[in-house]
């Protein structure tokens, strides 16, 4: 179970990594020791998955954003891990979802320029057969995020 300090623990966490254990104990208002086990009690109890650095994509060369629709005619539990492995070795892709509806699966690809997506299309279908695949370009991020709201917690 956790309180409304462990809330506002985890939403600071989420909007900067690495601040100093003293700032968040001055901000939830906690001896350094007792925040800091706070934290700790965080991490084990699996409400912190990890902690990571959200790198700039425009500097790292990969400002282009792709959404892959796909639709296989294969649902076998083999070609669905087959499909996990095969997207799993291209580190463009940085989301891929099961879905309902008429697709089946969108990925997310990040790229240097939309021509590379024929590239990362390629990859994929080398190693795994799809029935169709539609591509979107992202024109404009409106929201991007990695945070996930606290509240819900319990």
């Amino acid at each position: 179970m956790i309180d409304e300090r462990d809330r506002k623990l985890l939403a600071l966490l989420q909007q900067d990594g690495s601040m100093a254990v003293g700032e968040l104990a001055d901000r939830v208002n906690l001896s350094l020791s007792a925040c800091s086990r706070r934290i700790q009690r965080l991490e084990e109890a699996g409400y912190i998955a990890k902690r990571i650095v959200v790198l700039d994509r425009e500097r790292m060369g990969v400002p282009t954003t792709v959404f892959a629709m796909i639709k296989t005619a294969h649902h076998s539990d083999e070609w669905i891990e087959a499909f996990r492995r095969a997207i799993s070795d291209i580190p463009e892709i940085v989301e891929a979802h099961r879905l309902t509806g008429n697709y089946d699966y969108i990925v997310k690809v990040v790229l240097p320029r939309v021509e590379h997506y024929d590239v990362v299309y390629k990859q994929i279908v080398r190693k795994v057969e799809l029935f169709d695949v539609s591509a979107s370009i992202s024109m404009e991020i409106l929201k991007s995020g990695t945070a996930v709201p606290v509240d819900y917690a319990e």
